[in-house]
């Protein structure tokens, strides 16, 4: 999931698929009859303490990564007091769009990080 609008975050994963690398999405599974927005708003208050209504923007099949997945992507007006837990998040920071950009080529992302950004950055193309 992208929390998008003036900025986008990126935390240092402590998933065990990808221990190490940063994420730009915040999230995780869908819970059985949970809607891809209600799974947002979990995981966003699980892992960043933060109260949101993500909306769905689009999904898509990602064939990154382990194994092929649907994810949904979202975007959210996020406080500036975010409170991960530091269980599932080692670091956190707010970066705008062109400075994520940069820290996709020179930081180690997920690949979920990389298909999911571009997809949003076209997605919000074609949307104007």
């Amino acid at each position: 999931m992208i929390v998008a609008g003036s900025s986008s975050t990126g935390g240092r994963s402590r998933c065990r698929a990808s221990p190490g690398l940063y994420e730009v999405e915040v999230g995780g599974a869908a819970n059985v009859g949970e809607s891809y927005e209600q799974a947002a708003a979990r995981e966003l208050a699980e892992e960043m303490g933060i109260r949101a209504l993500p909306r769905l923007l689009f999904t898509f099949i990602n064939r990154s990564g382990l194994s092929p997945h649907w994810l949904g992507v979202h975007e959210a007006v996020v406080p500036d007091a975010v409170v991960p837990d530091p269980d599932e998040v080692a670091w956190h920071g707010w970066l705008t769009e062109p400075e994520l950009g940069s820290a996709l080529l020179e930081w180690r992302f997920t690949t979920d990080s990389h298909e999911a950004f571009s997809r949003y950055l076209a997605f919000r193309s074609a949307q104007s």
